[in-house]
């Protein structure tokens, strides 16, 4: 069955913390292209407070009683979210694919935990509500991560490579008839940290950087971590993240110029992959996130790419909502059984399709 007349409202927390973003879109079957062109209908974000933003970020911490009743909780939070969007749409929503809050994911131990809890959405929404799409990758021996490559494979196709600069970077490319991706290593989660600690929420402009200048003994430590060189598929989980840089952050003497150090470094490893993978011809760098508003980041990208790469920004609306776009698609997929999860980008056994649903479509 074709959901061609359904608005689908995406849902996507991130791992920078900023908010929660919601995109309402329909999608529409190209038959001929054998992809899908979408119109976004109506978009917001909801900053967290700073309740909500410990909430979220110590859930690691949490004993499985504790974390139980947090799932609940950030369940309603976004049914109540969504009661307020709808009330400021003019379009009914008819399906919700939710991506949750992950807490846990490691992919090698088995298991991967995303909370805001789907059937209290569906059950307060009324809304069938599909959710919990990383966790039969990893139950068929994939990564869970990257998920938006579907997306880029089926809505984005015009570009050559999609780079998402969230809290962390991730990067899809085509390779051959396969779709191919990984995440590459921290962006706005590192910088945000950074600017925290100067009272910043962020760096506008990326100018406290650019302010700033390389250390390079750090830079060399961090561009080290064995992570980087180890072969696709692979993605990150903040307890990687906390790992390897909270150490580092906490004894920093010079805020300006561990930025400085942290968008070389970003940008180290972003041009790295690209490099291996492009050739002589023209191609598009397709780059949304939060980081595509940090013009020093960008610009310090540009000048390591090869000269035939071309970076193309979009409207701020897809900067900040591509995710919550796609986690749409995904739940668009998902309830007509289509595959929505690739094991070229995985390394699951199998393309397949992921997520459970609540509520009879």
């Amino acid at each position: 069955m074709e959901l061609i007349h359904s608005n689908v409202l995406g849902l996507m927390s991130g791992t920078s913390l900023d908010g929660l973003d919601m995109a309402l879109c329909k999608f529409t079957p190209n038959y001929i292209n054998k992809n899908y062109n979408f119109d976004i209908l109506h978009t917001k974000s909801v900053a967290y407070d700073t309740e909500w933003v410990k909430k979220l970020s110590e859930g690691f911490y949490l004993n499985s009683e504790n974390l139980t009743a947090l799932n609940l909780e950030f369940g309603h939070f976004l049914a109540d979210q969504i009661f307020t969007f709808q009330a400021q749409c003019p379009h009914p929503i008819h399906l919700i694919g939710s991506h949750g809050h992950t807490i846990f994911h490691k992919p090698k131990e088995g298991f991967t935990l995303q909370i805001g809890d789907g059937k209290t959405i569906r059950d307060v929404t009324g809304i069938p509500t599909v959710c919990n799409f990383r966790a039969q990758d990893v139950k068929l021996g994939g990564q869970g991560a990257p998920l938006v490559p579907i997306g880029d494979e089926l809505i984005y196709s015009e570009f050559d490579f999609c780079l998402n600069l969230g809290g962390f970077a991730n990067l899809s490319w085509k390779h051959g008839n396969k779709r191919l991706a990984c995440d590459i290593g921290p962006c706005n989660m590192l910088l945000n940290t950074l600017s925290g600690l100067l009272d910043k929420p962020y760096d506008t402009d990326g100018n406290l950087a650019k302010s700033g200048n390389v250390i390079p003994a750090l830079l060399e430590k961090w561009n080290s971590i064995p992570f980087y060189s180890a072969p696709n598929p692979k993605s990150l989980g903040r307890e990687w993240y906390h790992k390897h840089f909270d150490d580092d952050l906490k004894t920093t003497t010079n805020v300006r110029d561990a930025l400085r150090t942290a968008v070389e470094h970003i940008s180290d490893q972003i041009t790295a992959i690209i490099k291996n993978l492009c050739n002589h011809e023209p191609q598009k760098l397709f780059i949304t996130g939060g980081g595509a508003y940090n013009r020093f980041l960008i610009e310090t990208l540009q000048k390591k790419l090869p000269p035939q790469v071309q970076i193309v920004i979009p409207d701020a609306t897809q900067i900040n909502f591509k995710e919550a776009i796609i986690f749409a698609f995904l739940a668009y997929l998902r309830i007509q059984n289509k595959i929505n999860v690739l094991a070229s980008v995985t390394g699951a056994q199998m393309d397949h399709c992921s997520g459970d649903v609540y509520g009879v479509w």
